[in-house]
């Protein structure tokens, strides 16, 4: 109960049920509108689908701006389908032609991403359901003109809750972010307990980093899209949000920084306290961002949160203690890592005190971080819609092409089946024993593909075992018998949850949407039991055909796998590179003490513009390891004959992770000295050659006298990295050229 809770409650107060819930109103509203208001319960339910069209895309997490594009595309783009799917479905021989088209066409628009991909969803989405039953001309147009209505009415409905909750909705997408930053912060106190496998411990690291990347650039969509003016009374509202996210960020990149050598802590202090002080005191931290997400989530200030301060003073202690053994002089560089793990606690420690200081009813109008006030803008997502972004992959080469044509060739399979096993199941007087509906299994193999191996198979196994589940609730239910009323709540209840699952759950959410499709029939045209043995080998067909066909022209992940590992290299160089450049503008702000007042301003502003460009290159390197890792993991998944250079691929993931960290580590550290000494600008040097694929020249030793103690490390294994990452990169040529 004590886990079970939390959990719920998490998921309850989150932008998941939510947009659920959001979701759901806007889809069942035209229905009830068109059967209880207007007497039409069929037209009502056309309403419902193409609103559900549109709904497919009003995604939780996603930006705005975008959304409401390609709602609006939606909108006309389902309408047309609906028309051309309607006209095609009366006509034997036009119908194998256009559903495999418009099959290919659709699923060729996850070129533009994954609002792209929603659309081209949401198209097929319709047209499955307008062809599962002819229809004259004249019912065509009615049935366009009620999809239409559908789609126009939940995008109205959907623009007018975005706008009356808005701040709902930051709040929502800053809790999900910042429990996924929670489940990071505990990944991290792993590294420091020496009972654990490191090796282990980082790979489930990397993945809750990938994880909370993509959730904090959901956040930085939903935050960023519309800043304090200063003339607002949602300026309070819009402050707090915005220094929620910038001080979750800083979270991230102070434990991100302490990045440090666990191994050679583990060997050297095995029994040591000061370890096993700094796991708990992490674990302490991430229940206090967990307490403040839910607070954010419910619209409450944080009133409870644990200290950390007995463990920061018995850290404090204990290095001490190590000092006066004399460990400072006999390994400086291990008293340096210590050194730096207890100040970027204690950092850590006071970022997770400010954000429960932003949620109190007295929080600043004013950004903690003022640098970002002008420039915040920068950093939302930026997609692009380019007809010749289609047409330029109409290739072989193209994994959209090659997922396209997958798709229309289950499409076809789809059509001929169900013709073959209609009339091989129709009697001589016409009826049918059993019916087979070649609109679900069609609507089945559009849901459960996916561009990779792995993802179809994933889906395929949850989207089967859903609807065996769901197939099964129903069963229940209609033997049950309710009344009207329990019916309909039993339906809406369903709708709701599996919106909402959907990208919580795939196969409970599946199992919800099987549920409430099935009794949204029965309602309409109540059935025996039989409708529930239908669906379920409609479903068993699809599954089988989605899975059959991901053989056809398959796109395995290793294809991507040296793109993705040298997008990650490039981005790490560009982070390393912005940081040198601010670094650089920072020491001659330190050294010049001559400098009048105009440069001395001028060289200020600079360095801020420069802060700034770091900080965007950091953010892209993040994305950019995130989609590495993503990717690596999905290969794994994929069958062993499929899996490419998987030793190489490891250690580039490894040391990208290890690089993008001591950059961080490092750059504030070069920002601060007077100036570079020869080891250490050598190492530099270095480092650059071999993000540039030449040979560096790395020094002996370097210095570690003093402060350029908590350098040296940092240094040597940006050395390191890069030159593994060269060598890496060189293994995996032959194979990605």
């Amino acid at each position: 109960m004590t886990v079970t809770l939390p959990l719920l409650q998490r998921f309850f107060y989150s932008h998941y049920f939510f947009g659920g819930l959001r979701q759901a109103t806007g889809v069942i509203i035209p229905a009830l509108f068109g059967g209880m208001v207007l007497g039409e319960y069929a037209l009502g339910m056309v309403a419902s689908i193409g609103a559900a069209c549109v709904a497919v895309i009003d995604q939780p997490g996603s930006p705005r701006r975008y959304s409401v594009n390609t709602m609006l595309g939606a909108v006309l783009l389902g309408t047309t389908t609906t028309i051309i799917t309607g006209l095609s479905a009366s006509h034997d021989t036009l119908i194998w032609f256009v559903i495999p088209g418009l099959c290919f066409l659709f699923s060729m628009f996850t070129v533009y991403g994954r609002q792209g991909g929603l659309m081209g969803y949401a198209c097929l989405f319709i047209m499955t359901l307008t062809m599962r039953e002819a229809l004259a001309p004249h019912d065509v147009l009615v049935h366009s003109f009620g999809s239409f209505c559908g789609g126009l009415f939940y995008f109205i409905y959907s623009s007018t809750v975005h706008k009356i909750f808005w701040h709902r909705e930051e709040q929502q997408a800053l809790s999900v972010a910042l429990f996924a930053t929670a489940d990071y912060v505990e990944g991290r106190s792993r590294l420091y307990d020496v009972n654990a496998d490191l090796e282990a411990s980082y790979r489930d690291l990397m993945r809750k980093q990938s994880a909370m990347t993509e959730s904090q650039q959901a956040a930085r969509n939903t935050v960023l899209r519309e800043l304090p003016t200063g003339k607002s009374r949602s300026d309070r509202q819009r402050y707090a949000a915005l220094n929620i996210f910038i001080d979750m960020v800083a979270l991230l990149d102070t434990l991100v920084a302490t990045q440090t050598d666990y191994s050679t802590l583990h060997r050297t202090l095995p029994e040591s306290d000061f370890l096993l002080f700094a796991r708990d005191a992490l674990r302490k931290l991430a229940n206090n961002v967990r307490q403040v997400a839910l607070d954010v989530a419910r619209d409450r200030a944080v009133t409870e949160r644990s200290s950390v301060k007995a463990e920061i003073r018995a850290m404090e202690y204990e290095l001490e203690q190590y000092r006066q053994q004399g460990l400072s002089e006999s390994s400086p560089e291990v008293y340096a890592l210590l050194v730096q793990v207890l100040r970027r606690l204690r950092n850590a420690t006071r970022i997770v005190e400010r954000l429960s200081e932003h949620t109190q009813p007295e929080a600043s109008l004013k950004l903690v971080d003022t640098r970002l006030d002008k420039t915040l803008g920068r950093f939302l997502s930026h997609n692009e819609l380019r007809l010749g972004m289609i047409t330029s992959n109409l290739r072989l080469d193209s994994p959209s092409f090659r997922y396209s044509v997958r798709v229309a060739i289950a499409a076809t399979l789809g059509l001929l089946i169900d013709a073959v096993l209609t009339a091989l199941m129709t009697t001589s007087d016409g009826s049918a024993a059993l019916e087979i509906h070649g609109y679900w299994i069609i609507l089945t193999t559009v849901v459960v593909m996916k561009p990779g191996y792995a993802l179809t198979r994933q889906r395929n196994l949850f989207r089967l075992a859903g609807t065996f589940i769901g197939c099964m609730l129903a069963l229940l239910v209609f033997n049950f018998e309710p009344s009207l009323n329990m019916y309909f709540t039993i339906l809406v209840t369903a709708c709701i949850l599996g919106y909402s699952m959907v990208q919580v759950n795939f196969m409970i959410s599946g199992a919800l949407n099987t549920l409430c499709i099935l009794l949204a029939f029965h309602l309409i045209s109540p059935a025996t039991n039989f409708l529930i043995g239908e669906r379920l080998i409609d479903t068993l067909i699809g599954s089988a055909l989605a899975l059959g066909c991901s053989y056809i022209l398959p796109w395995w992940e290793h294809n991507f796998m040296g793109s993705l590992a040298t997008a990650a290299k490039n981005a790490n160089a560009r982070f390393f590179r912005a940081g040198m450049h601010y670094a650089a503008l920072g020491r001659q702000l330190i050294q010049d003490t001559t400098l009048d007042a105009d440069t001395r301003q001028r060289l200020t502003r600079e360095l801020e513009e420069a802060d700034v460009a770091w900080r965007l290159t950091r953010k892209n390197a993040y994305i950019a390891l995130g989609n590495f890792t993503a990717a690596f993991y999905r290969m794994m998944s994929e069958p062993a004959s499929r899996q490419r250079n998987v030793p190489e691929l490891n250690h580039l993931l490894i040391q990208n992770h290890l690089l993008a960290s001591q950059i961080s580590a490092a750059i504030p550290l070069l920002a601060q000295l007077p100036e570079i000494p020869p080891g250490i600008q050598q190492s530099l040097e270095a480092i650059e050659q071999f993000l540039d694929d030449h040979e560096g020249n790395p020094p002996q030793s370097i210095e570690t006298e003093g402060e350029l103690a908590a350098l040296a490390y940092p240094m040597r294994q940006m050395v390191k990295a890069t030159q593994l990452i060269r060598q890496e990169m060189r293994a995996l040529q032959p194979a990605t050229a």
